[in-house]
């Protein structure tokens, strides 16, 4: 598949989508729309059989969610993957982590965005105060046990699909 044009729709501070006229390796040509938003990091702060867990409203979905602190710099700022992962830790659950490992790198809906994300496991956790963002100004966050967080999946209450991923990528790292 080819791109022979591609013109921005629409754009605000967090998020541009393009449209895209392709033609198809059979020649047949299409109108695709892609999503861009900037990558972000996703921290698993794991302690004592557990993890922190953050909850917030989340606008699109009209509810409030619980998931693994997660996001990307602010406007202007910039760092390390690993900067970005120790800056949301902090920021929204003030804890700063002793170690940090990277478990893996996804994408989040290949089919529509260009968004990817690097997923972290943080331990050695030191509380500390949090600098959440004015979005985030509804935010909790809590230490959930590893058997609660399961219930949770399996009942449908924790329902993030970068969550749910992560959670996926460290079960495979501890060989479960």
């Amino acid at each position: 598949m080819r791109t022979t044009s591609s013109r921005e729709v629409y754009r605000n501070p967090w998020t541009r989508v393009r449209e895209d006229v392709v033609v198809r390796d059979d020649g047949s040509t299409g109108v695709y729309g892609v999503v861009e938003k900037p990558d972000f990091a996703l921290v698993i702060a794991a302690e004592d059989d557990g993890f922190w867990l953050v909850e917030q409203h989340r606008h699109p979905v009209g509810r409030r969610c619980w998931e693994f602190p997660q996001g990307t710099w602010s406007h202007g700022a910039s760092g390390t993957p690993e900067d970005l992962a120790r800056a949301e830790l902090a920021e929204e659950t003030g804890l700063r982590a002793a170690d940090l490992r990277h478990l893996g790198h996804l994408d989040v809906t290949p089919g529509l965005s260009t968004q990817e994300f690097d997923v972290w496991l943080a331990t050695g956790l030191t509380p500390g105060p949090t600098a959440r963002e004015a979005t985030e100004a509804d935010m909790v966050h809590a230490f959930v046990p590893e058997a609660e967080l399961v219930a949770r999946i399996r009942s449908g209450g924790f329902t993030d699909a970068p969550s749910l991923a992560g959670y996926a990528l460290l079960q495979l790292d501890r060989g479960r």
